[in-house]
């Protein structure tokens, strides 16, 4: 179930980006996401591609596990210029 919530995390800011309908800065942020009462860490990486028109975005979400954050999911896509 942690990992269906992480999809739920990635996806949700990958929707939220493309509602913005412009193209994001390239660069790294990280945020909390809760979903389920459950507090997952999301983490966003956008990068540059050899065409400037397009950004490759992985969004990446982590739990903490016995003490220790482990990854549970990382959704990468390619968004284009509005």
């Amino acid at each position: 179930s942690d990992q269906w919530l992480a999809q739920l995390c990635a996806e949700n800011e990958l929707v939220r980006l493309r509602l913005l309908r412009q193209l994001p800065g390239t660069g790294e942020s990280t945020q909390e996401c809760t979903q389920a009462g459950r507090t997952l860490l999301l983490r966003v990486v956008v990068q540059p591609t050899p065409n400037p028109n397009f950004r490759r975005i992985d969004a990446s979400v982590e739990a903490r596990l016995d003490g220790a954050d482990a990854r549970l999911l990382t959704i990468s896509t390619i968004m284009g210029r509005y």
